[in-house]
């Protein structure tokens, strides 16, 4: 069955960095956008030209450096100089792109910029107009689209279709909708927008409910096609879609028919990378690429694993990059998982060895959180038994 294709719009280098603590040199964005490249996302956020001259520096290497047909975006607000001056960042990208925007919500029209909807659609469309006198290639943001009523959302998307918007974000700027209400919105704007063909539906998704993956799949099952996200997740506040997530979810459902260009084999191997270049170690149990997510430490899960990997796993290990399951010893551990790893530092154990050795195995699990392979020789070794 052919499936769509889902465009990876990576941002980690732009709302991955607002994390505080995790500012990034050029030098350390310019290995980062290497590897991005390497695992063959389609478009690299590689920052926000206006806001300081070391963002827009970063950008601009970042421009030149990355040779294959991957875009290079640039973030604006809806201001003209915001525009200029990514625009000259991107001067050297093979493919271009402005990525520019404002708030749509009754919240942000209201409070933050203390104005209306015709003002709104007004200064959307000069941005848009504007942008394009630079680039072919213009993404706008509605910002807290999650929170703006979908007639108005539609209506601002119908008239920066007519001036060219290649591009339509609809961010869950606060992480508010539930799956059923963001993917019942991207379908609202597919069904109701005139022209919408002409345009890519975008999801930018945020966690602060923990719901940034579930509505980011929704989108896409209602029409859009492309996710924007981060590696481990990381961003403002409770963090963005994880890439590696969104990646997985369709892979393993093909019944989607959906699929993205990752090369999921480096996922795990960029996580640790973006973990380490920023400081900010990915939970244990995060999915894809945290420590535990191919552990097991359970007595039955550990004698299902063993027996076919498949019982309690619905990854394979190596299509994301690690090595193999790993059964950790722990007082929950059963026979079975004593004697996959005794045999794995030497240990052919009988059936009546390994009912002695496990006697004394339980007492070492009792007084530590985790028995390790070194602990196995002094285990065996205390029995006293004729190995």
């Amino acid at each position: 069955m052919s499936k769509d294709k889902v465009q990876i719009f990576d941002t980690t280098l732009r709302d991955g960095e607002q994390v505080p603590g995790c500012k990034l040199d050029t030098e350390q964005k310019l290995v980062i956008a290497e590897r991005l490249e390497l695992l063959g996302v389609d478009v690299i956020e590689a920052g926000f030209p206006i806001s300081s001259p070391g963002d827009f520096n970063s950008v601009s290497e970042i421009a030149k450096l990355i040779k294959k047909d991957i875009t290079i975006c640039g973030l604006t607000r809806a201001v003209k100089k915001d525009i200029e001056v990514a625009a000259d960042a991107l001067k050297y990208a093979k493919y271009p792109r402005i990525h520019t925007g404002i708030g749509t919500s009754e919240s942000h029209i209201k409070h933050k910029f203390n104005s209306n909807k015709d003002a709104i659609i007004e200064k959307a469309v000069a941005a848009v107009k504007y942008a394009k006198t630079f680039v072919e290639d213009v993404e706008f943001f509605a910002e807290d689209a999650g929170r703006t009523d979908n007639e108005f959302l539609a209506r601002i998307c119908e008239e920066l279709i007519k001036v060219g918007v290649t591009v339509l974000n609809i961010p869950d700027t606060t992480g508010y909708c539930l799956p059923e209400e963001y993917g019942a919105k991207i379908k609202y704007l597919r069904e109701n927008v005139k022209g919408i063909e002409k345009a890519t539906l975008s999801c930018h998704c945020h966690n602060d409910l923990g719901l940034a993956t579930a509505n980011s799949i929704a989108g896409v099952v209602n029409g859009a096609r492309q996710i924007e996200c981060t590696i481990n997740g990381i961003g403002e506040r409770a963090g963005n879609t994880s890439l590696e997530e969104v990646v997985m979810v369709m892979r393993q459902h093909p019944s989607l028919g959906l699929d993205t260009g990752i090369n999921s084999k480096l996922l795990f191997d960029t996580s640790r990378m973006v973990s380490e270049k920023m400081g900010m170690r990915v939970q244990p149990n995060k999915a894809i690429v945290g420590a535990n997510a191919f552990a097991h430490s359970s007595g039955i899960h550990q004698d299902g694993v063993i027996k076919n990997r498949e019982t309690y796993e619905i990854i394979d290990p190596a299509d994301v990059g690690v090595n193999e399951s790993s059964i950790i010893l722990t007082a929950r551990s059963g026979r079975a998982a004593l004697a996959y790893r005794a045999k794995i530092v030497g240990y052919e154990l009988t059936k009546l060895q390994l009912d002695i050795v496990y006697q004394e195995f339980l007492k070492y699990a009792d007084r530590k959180k985790e028995v390790m392979d070194e602990d196995i020789h002094e285990i065996v070794s205390a029995t006293k038994i004729a190995i």
